[in-house]
């Protein structure tokens, strides 16, 4: 059992309401549910909401301490992406999410989520952990403790990168590593599903051919349609019966093996119906049983995994897996209908998956730029499938039985926050903002404190809430176990309380004569004279035309504009003025709500270019609504900023 400091179970959770804010397409009766949160409090919803002991199978990837900043390159769409000069540049980077923890912060996240997640698993389910070489040890060790080590089915090794020449002091790192474990003593796996082709070797072996009229002559390409092409296998099991050691037709099986059947009359019964076959029938063998070619349906699957793909990174997202690696798991693990549970879904590959081959599916992610990928890449995917659908009703003769693509489970989704991540979900974003802003030096070692300013020590504080008394009072807990600590402390918040200004000046008031150390102060990033800038943030704005066309309605966006788009730009430009000659440059999809009640966005038609090259459309037409409605239109733009706007009709 593994042991960090700060070990804990979980005796109980807090489980927070939901709160959907868009729909998309046809609303299935279970899954079809993307969440945007932090992964404990939405797997403690679902405990809490019915979902305990529903979910079939789970694969996450979670972060692996790497310790490093993933980020998300983006760029304006057009071809060519926006120009300066004849040099091309992007938007810059968001930060999607940090990979640095302390050592004992990483295990214990990890641990409780692996308790909430066992929890939602069927008996007969099954979980894959997507890890790397920096805590794949600590983590199998977790998971023989949470799931039993009995309960470890397979271990894979999948090749993630090409060889490379950078690897001078030690081994290249080409590989990931993919723990599998069932939970209860059954669980499903579709072997057929997921076998590969035979090798050239291997189907050597198939050297023999049996005709409709019972000849057995040797195969060869020539003659590959006249009959069934097979080979000769091993017919005897291992074992010390005496009595199935006997002499048939002068061959008798190896010591401690024995014939499959009991004498040699049956013995001959099987070679009668050709489930045995000697190339001489006088003189038995024990390589002698009967394996068909067409009656094998491919190489099973071993546990090393070369050709699913590579980890490039994805265009939208930094560390995006291949979806030939989470195909093969979703299908190998999962049926049709089953439900698939990704808590780490990043850009929705897994969940991608699970729609494409028939099955439902829950995802979660804290960052929002995440969500906005998987819900753009699983809307599009359902389009296609909804216009599949469509071609085959018209003509049935496209159904190719079972070599078609399985039915989906659900043709739309919803999207819910649990509890409210607006500001959080940028924390890792902001931090780096704010630091660059302020001038703080990064630390990357430190568990608590996230950098230095001179020589005080500089902590950020969430940008959900104000500074608290209990943040001051974490800090005063963290300063007690640092005994040998004595600089001075900044903490950077978005703003602070009343109530913490007593408990400051009580603080401070003891550290005035100098020999005190950890005198405490506060940047408050909205109002302070020096850094205050650093929020001052003008929303992306739209113009949008509605006109009556007879019974059409005609959308017309006539303009946009993204302030933080155009800083951005002015940012990198340098004394060159960014030019923006299309404002669908800045746009990345477009999607309506006929019918808007002002509460929950229902997707009823989107606008979301397949190339980065393309701009959306930015007209549209559709059926005039019935009686008065209100017109909704989402506008997101490339930094992943929402603009609302309605209209009445």
């Amino acid at each position: 059992m593994l042991q960090w400091v700060g070990k804990r179970p979980l005796a109980r959770v807090t489980a927070f309401p939901a709160q959907i804010v868009e729909k998309y397409g046809e609303q299935p009766e279970s899954g079809g549910l993307l969440f945007h949160g932090d992964n404990k409090e939405v797997l403690s919803h679902l405990l809490a909401n019915g979902y305990r002991g529903k979910v079939d199978l789970i694969y996450i990837d979670p972060p692996f301490d790497s310790g490093a900043d993933y980020v998300r390159r983006v760029r304006l769409r057009g071809p060519g992406g926006v120009q300066m000069e004849g040099q091309g540049y992007t938007l810059g980077e968001q930060i999607q999410y940090t990979d640095i923890w302390g050592q004992d912060n990483y295990l214990q996240f990890i641990f409780e989520r692996l308790l909430l997640l066992k929890e939602l698993l069927t008996e007969e389910g099954s979980i894959w952990v997507h890890c790397d070489w920096h805590k794949s040890h600590h983590i199998r060790l977790m998971m023989d403790e949470v799931f039993g080590h009995d309960n470890l089915l397979n271990e894979v090794i999948w090749q993630r990168t090409d060889p490379h020449n950078d690897a001078r002091s030690r081994l290249g790192r080409v590989h990931d590593t993919l723990f599998w474990y069932r939970n209860g003593e059954d669980h499903y796996y579709d072997w057929k599903g997921v076998v590969g082709p035979l090798s050239a070797a291997a189907l050597r072996e198939y050297s023999l051919m049996l005709r409709p009229d019972g000849e057995v002559v040797p195969y060869s390409p020539e003659n590959a349609g006249d009959g069934r092409r097979f080979k000769l296998d091993d017919c005897t099991w291992k074992g010390n019966d005496p009595s199935r050691q006997f002499e048939w037709r002068g061959a008798t099986p190896s010591s401690k093996r024995i014939w499959p059947y009991s004498n040699e009359e049956e013995m001959d019964a099987a070679l009668g119906r050709f489930e045995l076959y000697l190339r001489d029938p006088q003189k038995g063998a024990a390589r002698c049983r009967v394996s068909f070619l067409d009656e094998r349906p491919g190489q099973v699957l071993q546990s090393i995994w070369s050709e699913c793909g590579r980890m490039k990174g994805g265009v939208e997202y930094p560390t995006e897996k291949p979806y030939a690696l989470l195909s093969r798991i979703v299908m190998a693990a999962s049926k049709p209908n089953d439900l698939v549970l990704d808590a780490f879904a990043g850009s929705g590959t897994a969940l991608l998956a699970a729609q494409q081959l028939g099955r439902r599916w829950i995802g979660s992610d804290i960052n929002k730029g995440a969500i906005q990928i998987a819900a753009k890449r699983l809307q599009t995917n359902i389009q296609n499938q909804i216009a599949e659908r469509a071609k085959c009703k018209k003509s049935p003769e496209l159904v190719q039985g079972e070599a078609a693509q399985p039915t989906a489970a659900q043709y739309g989704f919803s999207v819910y926050r649990v509890n409210d991540y607006d500001l959080r979900i940028q924390h890792s974003e902001a931090v780096v903002l704010a630091c660059e802003h302020i001038g703080v030096t990064r630390i990357r070692t430190d568990t608590y404190f996230d950098g230095t300013l001179g020589k005080r020590l500089v902590k950020i504080v969430p940008f959900d809430h104000p500074i608290s008394p209990l943040d001051l009072e974490e800090l005063k807990r963290e300063l007690q176990a640092r005994a040998d600590e004595t600089r001075d402390i900044v903490m950077v918040a978005l703003g602070k309380e009343l109530a913490i200004e007593k408990w400051l000046d009580d603080w401070n008031r003891l550290r005035r004569r100098g020999d005190v150390p950890n005198k405490i102060e506060i940047i408050e990033l909205r109002t302070d004279p020096k850094y205050g800038k650093f929020f001052a943030h003008k929303p992306a704005t739209a113009r949008v035309e509605l006109r009556r066309l007879k019974i059409k309605l005609e959308v017309k966006i006539k303009d946009f504009m993204s302030p933080t788009i155009i800083e951005r730009l002015e940012d990198q430009s340098g004394i060159l003025q960014p030019k923006i000659d299309d404002w669908r440059a800045m746009v990345d999809c477009i999607m309506i709500d006929t019918a808007y009640n002002g509460e929950v966005f229902n997707v009823t038609l989107s606008d979301i270019p397949q190339k980065k090259a393309d701009y959306v459309e930015g007209e549209y037409k559709f059926e005039l609504p019935k009686g008065r409605a209100t017109i909704a239109i989402k506008i997101i733009d490339m930094l992943g900023e929402e603009v609302l706007v309605t209209k009445e009709i």
